[in-house]
């Protein structure tokens, strides 16, 4: 019985060091893109005309409905560690799997919205965007930079999923074991949240 208690007992420390692991790692992403909006913040008041008139460059529409993905993605994810506790192995792999194919959703969705100002010269370096003011090469520079940061993390979410599904899939994550999946989620929930910032900063200046 001691033993029981002191093999729970190590479990219930391991956890939540993992926890804190994590927390503590969302606490240094936060400390980076918080710089960012810094950075924006100051050339936003330095170039508020300027910001505003490249704004309208952007599809809000496809901002738009980015968001959703996004906010969608978060609930199936949260879904997903709720149906591995009470113990839906295949319900939780399910929705795993429609994160995963969400955050793939974004990504076709952030491609085709890039590909089009590449094909029109609006990027780094392009004759298009060179021709425009300093703070409309700054609006783009500073968009460039922090979606494609946030894309690369929604591509590291997409792949972590994957490996989720696998482990839920071998009961690596079970119903007595799935702090690895509540370690994603939170991942992915800080995938989201940036985003919220991101989509007014961008699609929605006036």
């Amino acid at each position: 019985m001691n033993h029981t208690a002191e093999v729970s007992a190590h479990v219930h420390r391991d956890d939540a060091g993992a926890r804190m692991g994590m927390w503590l790692f969302l606490f240094t992403e936060l400390i980076l893109f918080g710089g960012m909006f810094i950075v924006y913040a100051v050339y936003r008041f330095m170039y508020g005309n300027e910001f505003a008139l490249a704004a309208k460059e952007l599809d809000t529409l496809i901002g738009t409905i980015n968001t959703l993905v996004l906010l969608t993605s978060s609930l199936t994810m949260a879904m997903s560690i709720t149906a591995i506790q009470k113990e839906n192995k295949t319900l939780s792999m399910i929705l795993v799997g429609a994160t995963i194919l969400l955050a793939l959703t974004f990504m076709v969705n952030k491609y085709f919205e890039w590909g089009a100002k590449f094909s029109h010269g609006i990027f780094p370096g392009g004759d298009e965007l060179l021709n425009k003011t300093n703070g409309e090469i700054l609006y783009f520079g500073l968009y460039y930079v922090m979606t494609g940061l946030h894309g690369l993390h929604v591509i590291i979410g997409a792949v972590l999923l994957s490996v989720m599904m696998y482990f839920i899939h071998t009961d690596h994550i079970n119903k007595d074991s799935f702090v690895k999946l509540e370690n994603s989620g939170l991942y992915w929930h800080l995938v989201d949240i940036i985003w919220i910032f991101l989509f007014p900063l961008f699609y929605l200046i006036h």
